[in-house]
């Protein structure tokens, strides 16, 4: 009677065999517990750290510029013309990408000399264009000249910002004109605008009107007379007679 109750009690528990069909090893240790047994899992990478900002980053220190020391301007006529149209040295050249070169020959016996190319100027790549080019080409006929008799030429090649250049700029340009001057021997010079008046005879247009000025240049001295430029005359008509008194001084002794 015992034994056919622990039998009743064990079927209900649903035990239908003393011994299962598959032997079991009751000391394997099982899968989920063996490390050599479980599956490989790559390991998650590690996301790359941001880069700093750039002004948090190691900066090499700056390599220092070597000082350019001034131009050398070439001393023969036909190299220094060819300078003034290619060389990156040329003072004033980095205004513009487009150069406004001299016209005519050394020796001339008027050199006419503006500070730097007007805008009509620097848009056609010729000196004293469009309606100044006209009018100065009648105030050269006034006193029996033409351009073809002259040597035309702006201190710059291209025009500054604005009209006005820096102090470092002015100081480059300076050692210019003397050595344009010098190669160039005009008989006489007429200085056209403000800025060269300045520049070159050291006065304010005002006070050179009228005058024949005396331009020191290799220990001798060079006859020149001040005008406004072409433009500023069509700006302001009452400035031609100004004008009109300072060119006739050329005819002195022509």
């Amino acid at each position: 009677m015992l034994a056919e109750s622990y039998h009743d009690w064990w079927s209900l528990a649903g035990v239908e065999a003393l011994v299962g069909e598959a032997p079991a090893g009751w000391l394997a240790v099982p899968v989920a517990n063996d490390a050599a047994a479980r599956p490989r899992v790559s390991p998650i990478a590690e996301p790359e750290p941001a880069p700093l900002p750039a002004a948090l980053q190691r900066q090499s220190p700056p390599v220092e510029a070597k000082a350019k020391g001034p131009a050398v301007f070439p001393d023969e006529w036909t190299a220094f013309q060819g300078w003034l149209a290619a060389s990156s040295d040329v003072p004033g050249s980095q205004w513009d990408a487009r150069r406004v070169l001299p016209v005519g020959n050394p020796g001339a016996p008027l050199m006419l000399l503006t500070a730097w190319p007007e805008i009509d100027d620097q848009r056609d790549g010729e000196l004293f264009s469009g309606p100044a080019g006209n009018l100065l080409d009648a105030m050269l006929r006034a006193i029996g000249m033409a351009r073809a008799d002259c040597y035309l030429a702006s201190l710059a090649v291209t025009r500054p910002p604005g009209g006005r250049c820096d102090d470092d700029a002015a100081a480059d340009l300076d050692r210019l004109l003397w050595h344009h001057l010098r190669l160039a021997r005009p008989g006489r010079l007429l200085l056209i605008g403000s800025d060269i008046v300045r520049m070159t005879a050291n006065t304010q247009l005002a006070e050179a009107r009228g005058k024949l000025l005396d331009i020191n240049q290799d220990g001798g001295k060079m006859e020149a007379v001040a005008v406004a430029s072409p433009a500023m005359l069509l700006a302001r008509p009452a400035q031609k007679a100004a004008a009109w008194d300072s060119l006739k001084l050329l005819n002195r002794g022509r």
